[in-house]
């Protein structure tokens, strides 16, 4: 780890990912101990599709793929020399996918509390809009904070 670079003048809100409450929270029925991340790992603090079929789970939509958010648990592993920070799960490593809860999520274009929460297909990048944009999948959850560009925001779903 290198030398402190700068210093926060406020204790930050949460990092993507976490949990953003003690509310219920629901887990994707998978099967025991089948839920293993793909060939490209995923990404803490996305939605990923789960295939029922490998068993795997990738944030790139697959066909009949069941959506659902990965969660920040330390799983992330450093896998580069040198590495401060890493949200990337290994292929392989068991994962958790939740269908319902109360989570931070990274929006880069802000949020709006009300509105739908989308994944991009292609990433599992979290969108906020009130109507789909091309290339994503309603997930179900809602925004429940405000976040300017680039910044975190709660997302809630039961």
């Amino acid at each position: 780890m290198s030398f402190q670079r700068n210093l926060n003048n406020d204790l930050p809100v949460g990092v993507e990912g976490d949990f953003a409450s003690t509310n219920p929270y629901h887990t994707m029925l998978v099967g025991e101990g089948e839920a293993k991340a793909g060939e490209n790992g995923v990404t803490v603090g996305r939605f990923a599709w789960f295939d029922p079929e490998t068993g795997t789970a990738s944030n790139v939509k697959c066909a009949n793929g069941l959506i659902g958010f990965i969660r920040r648990d330390n799983t992330a592993m450093f896998i580069q020399f040198n590495q401060e920070a890493n949200m990337l799960i290994p292929k392989g490593f068991g994962i958790t996918l939740y269908d319902g809860g109360d989570f931070w999520a990274r929006f880069a274009d802000g949020a709006q509390i009300g509105q739908k929460v989308f994944a991009s297909i292609a990433g599992g990048s979290v969108i906020a809009a009130t109507e789909a944009p091309v290339d994503t999948e309603d997930t179900g959850f809602i925004v429940a904070s405000k976040a300017e560009a680039g910044a975190l925001a709660k997302i809630t779903k039961y």
